[in-house]
């Protein structure tokens, strides 16, 4: 019977071992070097008239302008008769279980489209993956689970690996829950574990504007949502440093070569344990809300300032998003024009005050750029339209009780924040804040 990927959600746990597989992982690794090699010389590339677009500004008025390119579109091999044929020459030499054969043919297919899927969208170039890393995918016919032990075959009738999951710190948390397929490495077992999709009725729609040094949200219940994130940006510049160190002593004395790679793991692992707590503090602090994001691309912002690059390459906008994806539900929206647009009439907004303040050209409103991108955000997965009409029904009327609220038409309603240099003082005729930060959440 097979299961629909979407009643269930995959969580992962891992087990340390001892046992010496070094020999085995090696062959794997060339098993599947094979195995990609053979799908990629039988790849059948086909000429594709694609359309570009792009957009260019006429004064405040931004037009479209599309053009047609040939590109060269790759189709893999997916034939029964084709698949048959790998297997039984991936099967010479091949001392292990043959099960492995099959489950790097599964993993080849998977890198492969991978590759497909940024080669289209201009993220890699026609150059055929190559296989780094030691591993190996083991098969649910690969391993059996009995008493709290799981037995994963090597070689049938020979060779044997035993994991004892009755002492795991995770068992509780696992228990009743069905096994997927391991991960077998050098020194870990990555578990996973299919968790069926519980059924939550989400009252709450969240929009979340990533910044360079913060998380801001926008929500008409919990109103602007403030999340300091400079802790992980000094996570990765206190080790850009020190590794900086290292690479010019390793430069004269090979022997600390490893204190750079050492510091490198440690940065990953310290700005991971940082996201682990900030998504789950999310989780927290609004339960069974729907959280959106910014569909972001790091390799599209990269730009000729070797500053601007590095501060882009601290970032960690897609691990949240991970992270937040198995906790809770998560909608991820296009992140073309969010800051740069107003929320209530559409129009293009003006930079004030060194770029934290943006001001609309048409209408006249004023609004924190990063909280006129969490209101954009909203308005995006909740699929309304930018107008006057949706922005009170939307926005405004559901903070504010509408006898406290006055819009004066090209007035705009101003915004008042916890810095005085980065955001406008209240109103001078005492109008009333749109919305001050809700929380301003520091871990």
């Amino acid at each position: 019977m097979k299961i629909q990927k979407d009643s269930y959600k995959v969580v992962s746990y891992k087990i340390r071992h001892d046992y010496n597989i070094t020999d085995f992982l090696l062959s794997y690794r060339s098993l599947l070097q094979r195995a990609i090699d053979i799908i990629w010389n039988n790849i059948t590339w086909i000429e594709k008239w694609e359309e570009k677009c792009y957009e260019v500004e006429n004064g405040r008025k931004r037009k479209k302008r599309c053009y047609q390119i040939k590109r060269l579109v790759p189709l893999l091999p997916n034939t029964r008769e084709f698949k048959n044929q790998l297997r039984k020459e991936l099967l010479k030499g091949w001392v292990y279980a043959s099960h492995y054969v099959d489950s790097a043919i599964k993993v080849a297919y998977s890198i492969l489209k991978s590759w497909k899927r940024n080669y289209i969208n201009g993220e890699r170039m026609r150059e055929k993956p190559t296989v780094k890393k030691l591993f190996a995918r083991v098969k649910e016919t690969l391993y059996t689970y009995k008493n709290g032990k799981i037995r994963v075959t090597i070689v049938p009738r020979k060779l044997y690996l035993e994991f004892d999951l009755s002492k795991a710190w995770f068992k509780n948390k696992v228990k009743g829950l069905d096994l997927g397929e391991l991960i077998l490495t050098k020194n870990e077992l990555i578990i996973t574990f299919r968790r069926p999709k519980e059924e939550k009725n989400h009252v709450e729609c969240i929009a979340w504007d990533s910044n360079l040094f913060s998380l801001d949200g926008f929500s008409p219940k919990y109103g602007w949502i403030k999340i300091d994130l400079s802790k992980l940006y000094h996570i990765h510049r206190v080790h850009e440093v020190k590794r900086k160190i290292a690479q010019s002593v390793a430069s004269k004395k090979n022997t600390v070569n490893d204190r750079v790679t050492r510091h490198g793991e440690r940065e990953r692992n310290r700005a991971k344990d940082f996201t682990h707590k900030l998504t789950n503090a999310l989780i927290r602090l609004f339960p069974g809300a729907v959280h959106g994001f910014e569909d972001l691309n790091k390799a599209g912002m990269f730009n000729d300032s070797r500053k601007h690059n590095r501060y882009i390459a601290k970032q960690n906008w897609k691990q949240v998003v991970s992270f937040m994806k198995y906790k809770s539900e998560v909608k991820l929206v296009d992140p073309k024009y969010t800051s740069s647009t107003c929320p209530r009439c559409g129009g293009w907004m003006i930079k004030l005050q060194e770029g934290q303040v943006v001001r609309c050209s048409k209408c006249g409103l004023e609004l924190d750029r990063q909280l006129c991108g969490a209101i954009n955000i909203y308005l995006k997965m909740c699929g309304f339209p930018q107008s006057p009409i949706t922005f009170f029904r939307a926005v405004i009327r559901k903070m504010i009780p509408r006898w406290k609220v006055w819009m004066k038409a090209l007035g705009g309603v101003a915004t008042k924040g916890g810095k005085g240099h980065d955001m406008p003082p209240m109103n001078s005729r005492r109008w009333l804040s749109l919305m001050n930060p809700k929380a301003y959440v520091g871990l």
